[in-house]
């Protein structure tokens, strides 16, 4: 437990991460503000949930996997090969609606799959999810190796749509998907018995077993969970690239993975929580928005502050469970 200065009652430990995200979030704001006209804006942040919704959608079926103390590598190539199947379908002339459906399917068989076989074979979740990967990265390359654009006129309605708030703020259609997504799994996370079965798993499988959770059903199903959110997240990235690609999302499981992590999750899993992953995926945004107003920096720069700050984090996390032991 940690105390707060003037608070007398103890912090839990697991808010520490969450509070420290939260805390360079808005640092990063205000030093952005501070050094760059036009930054501390409304927009700005709604920008990033506009520009990130659908990697925060696909960490949120991550933060399930994680949180169990398993991993997902397979969900940036699940994520690319539903933006191919979704072009190549609708380029075809199948309705929108019924190309949604078919690709959330695909991605709740995939993940499911991976789920049974790394439980009833008990086959690490590393290797079992790279071979997933692998499959979904090949599945896309048999549907076409060059980009397939969408032109549907309903498809792309929808994903030119600007919904307007106030002051000149606006967000797009994506951004409630991806909110209403947060909202749905915090719930289930939160206030449900698979929820407490999740947290229970990731903390000592063995105990959970012996309380007579049902671990098997619940580690197949955080991985169809996954599956789900990456093809909404396919879904999500089509309606802001309008293209289908066999080479979108390459690394988009290394920049999931490093927004749960930053957000607070446990990589043995066992503790972790939505709002963390929120700001994770917030912080990722804003650090690639910095980049963009700096303009005189390698967009590479990027994935080099993302690695120090998951390399700090990794760091935190194991000195607070040093600390707790």
């Amino acid at each position: 437990m940690t105390t707060l200065p003037g608070l007398t009652r103890p912090l839990p430990r697991a808010y520490v991460p969450v509070l420290v995200t939260a805390g360079l979030f808005a640092a990063m704001f205000v030093a952005g503000g501070v050094r760059y006209e036009g930054f501390a804006t409304g927009q700005v942040i709604l920008n990033v949930f506009i520009d990130n919704g659908f990697l925060l959608v696909v960490a949120v079926g991550l933060t399930f996997v994680i949180l169990t103390g398993g991993i997902d590598l397979s969900v940036g190539a699940v994520v690319a090969l539903s933006t191919m199947v979704s072009a190549s379908l609708l380029q075809a002339g199948w309705p929108w609606w019924a190309v949604i459906a078919l690709v959330l399917a695909m991605g709740v068989a995939l993940g499911g799959g991976m789920g049974a076989i790394i439980h009833f074979f008990g086959i690490q979740p590393f290797i079992v999810t790279l071979a997933g990967m692998f499959l979904a990265r090949g599945l896309c390359y048999t549907i076409g190796t060059d980009s397939i654009p969408i032109t549907d006129p309903a498809f792309t309605a929808f994903a030119q749509t600007r919904i307007d708030l106030f002051a000149d703020l606006w967000i797009s259609p994506s951004v409630l998907i991806a909110v209403a997504v947060v909202l749905v799994a915090a719930y289930v996370l939160h206030y449900t018995r698979f929820g407490r079965a999740v947290y229970a798993t990731g903390g000592s499988e063995q105990s959970a077993l012996l309380m007579g959770l049902p671990v098997a059903r619940t580690k197949i199903t955080v991985y169809t969970v996954s599956g789900l959110c990456s093809a909404l997240g396919g879904v999500l990235l089509a309606f802001y690239m309008l293209s289908g690609y066999g080479l979108h999302a390459v690394g988009m499981e290394l920049d999931a993975i490093a927004a749960v992590v930053i957000g607070g999750t446990l990589l043995t899993g066992g503790s972790g929580y939505l709002l963390g992953t929120v700001l994770g995926v917030l912080v990722l945004g804003l650090i690639q928005t910095v980049i963009s107003f700096e303009g005189t920096l390698s967009s590479w720069w990027t994935k080099i502050f993302i690695g120090a700050l998951l390399l700090v984090f990794i760091l935190l996390q194991r000195l607070m469970s040093r600390r707790g032991a």
